[in-house]
């Protein structure tokens, strides 16, 4: 949709639902996996945490992005603010972050598409061709461009919406409370990469603004409740999740942890419930195809406008190949990459791209280029440093993990 078209038909309620459907996805499949060990309690505090940091962050980057009177992306922000050093850092940690989330969504649909066809037919199927069918697909949506992708991705949001709802309604007569006893909060830290990435919509935000015809206080309302609603239902599904499946034994988290896959794989086996089980196996499909559309049609546009790439026949086929062939080439080499790829795109890209930079931006917009605009986040430099710091020791609990194996 052109921006003036957005400006027009621009509200509040409209923005929540922008902001929230970009949050909800495949993220939801790893969450429950990687909160398990911590227990209910100590994840609902890390969400709460994840959430406040998420949407702090994303305020500020609309306070940055106020600052512009045209229409400006994160990278452009970054290089006004922060010079060339800015636009660098901002450039390879967008394409980091893709690339790790495209090759989550890309392991993942393939292990449900392989999983699919060998139900029908009875015979098995290799992972690698799941992700070879999905990427073809897919590719091929994205080359015909925004309006396919568009339509496409709103059957799959119905279906989304409506498994999610079904899965709730069928699964919460099954819930064990006696399994919310479990906590160990000595690891619960470890949860905030996949929780934060999670909660990731800020590469919206100039959208956004554009769509609000820059009005910030329907821009605040917008951010906050539109992170809140993802915040709600991921409260509820891990509710579901972590009260049906305990955490030891053959079908518990333990299990599925070391395999690397997702929540409804465990909900399979633990669940005996028919239905459960198929709508959970709907309700994962549409989750990471969902977010694999949204994702990989924004990675093109980006390509394109970095590379400057024409987005004629050519120019498609070479910025698909570009989206699509690395994450495919990744999750041949390594099939349950799902769970670690969520990992390294929160705790590396998503923390530096959309916590690092907007706290770094504000502080040279606010204290040495002086650009007179109000304040919409409270604190001064403070906060911002608070922000930083909280960003930095997230990747570095990462990295400790990553070298204590």
């Amino acid at each position: 949709m052109e921006s003036n078209n957005l400006s027009r038909a621009g509200s509040v309620p409209g923005a929540i639902l922008l902001i929230a459907g970009c949050c909800i996805g495949a993220g939801m499949l790893g969450l429950p996996v990687m909160s398990a060990l911590a227990g209910f309690k100590p994840s609902l505090a890390m969400f709460a945490i994840s959430w406040l940091f998420m949407v702090t962050t994303a305020l500020l980057l609309l306070e940055v992005n106020l600052w512009f009177s045209d229409e400006v992306s994160i990278i452009s922000m970054a290089d006004r603010t922060l010079g060339m050093t800015g636009k660098v850092v901002g450039w390879l940690c967008f394409i980091f972050l893709f690339y790790a989330l495209g090759v989550a969504y890309v392991a993942g649909s393939g292990d449900l598409i392989a999983a699919f066809v060998s139900k029908i037919t009875g015979h098995p199927l290799p992972k690698w061709i799941g992700s070879l069918i999905v990427s073809v697909l897919f590719g091929g949506f994205v080359y015909l461009g925004t309006y396919s992708v568009d339509l496409f991705n709103r059957l799959l949001m119905i279906g989304l919406a409506a498994s999610y709802v079904l899965l709730v309604v069928l699964g919460a007569p099954h819930v064990d409370t006696s399994y919310f006893q479990h906590r160990d909060w000595s690891v619960a830290a470890m949860l905030l990469p996949v929780m934060i990435i999670s909660f990731g919509f800020h590469n919206m935000v100039p959208s956004l603004t554009t769509y609000l015809k820059g009005d910030a206080k329907r821009l605040r309302l917008a951010i906050i409740c539109g992170s809140a609603l993802p915040l709600i239902i991921y409260v509820i599904w891990e509710w579901l999740i972590l009260g049906l499946v305990p955490v030891q034994g053959r079908t518990g988290f333990l299990q599925i942890l070391e395999e690397g896959n997702m929540a409804t794989d465990i909900l399979k086996r633990a669940v005996g419930n028919l239905w459960v089980v198929e709508i959970t196996e709907y309700f994962a499909f549409f989750a990471i195809l969902t977010s694999f559309l949204g994702n990989s049609l924004s990675f093109v546009d980006f390509l394109a406008d970095g590379l400057q790439i024409k987005k004629n026949a050519l120019g498609k086929l070479r910025l698909c190949l570009l989206v699509i062939l690395p994450p495919f080439v990744l999750a041949l080499i390594y099939p349950n990459i799902f769970l670690m790829a969520l990992n390294y795109a929160g705790a590396f890209g998503a923390v530096i791209l959309f916590g690092v930079l907007p706290a770094l931006m504000a502080w040279s917009g606010r204290y040495y280029k002086k650009f007179q605009q109000p304040t919409i986040v409270p604190g001064g430099k403070v906060v911002l440093v608070v922000i930083i710091c909280f960003a930095l020791g997230v990747m570095a609990m990462q990295l400790f993990e990553e070298f204590s194996k």
